[in-house]
């Protein structure tokens, strides 16, 4: 992907996220989801095996399945679908994208320069702070022109 796309899908991700930034709102109840809106219905674990087509410690199994974590999207779903729901996954960012990315090239911006700062200060060659700022600010620049994988490369 162009790194002008990538800016672009960024962006446009960025949009849909907006409604779901109460995303807490969302989160699992402490004995699941399934369980939750099962009881709500009123619908007993031997209904809901019936409506999945298998037994009902299957039903009981999937429900603690996922409590612990441990269910597939596809048990999930078909679960959810048994119900006469519709399964919504999402992966919610903390921050925007773009925030994201410019803080990564930060960080690794600084990085690269820290290495380059200290060899210079032992051959005694100083770089007063507002040069060390500027190439601060060119290599970010530089770094979210490219936007690519490079910047996910090392723990930084």
């Amino acid at each position: 992907m162009r790194p002008i796309d990538r800016v672009s899908a960024r962006r446009q991700l960025d949009k849909r996220f907006i409604a779901l930034q109460n995303a807490d709102l969302f989160a699992r109840p402490p004995r699941g989801w399934l369980k939750a809106i099962r009881e709500a219905l009123g619908m007993t674990t031997t209904q809901l095996a019936k409506r999945l087509g298998v037994v009902q410690s299957r039903a009981v199994a999937i429900e603690q399945a996922e409590v612990k974590g441990a269910i597939t999207l596809n048990s999930l779903e078909k679960a959810a679908h048994a119900m006469d729901c519709r399964l919504v996954y999402a992966l919610v960012p903390r921050k925007p994208l773009d925030e994201l990315v410019t803080e990564r090239a930060q960080r690794l911006a600084k990085k690269r320069l820290e290495s380059t700062s200290h060899s210079m200060a032992l051959e005694v060659q100083h770089v007063d702070k507002l040069d060390e700022e500027e190439q601060l600010n060119h290599m970010v620049q530089r770094l979210l022109e490219k936007t690519g994988s490079e910047l996910w490369e090392n723990d930084v």
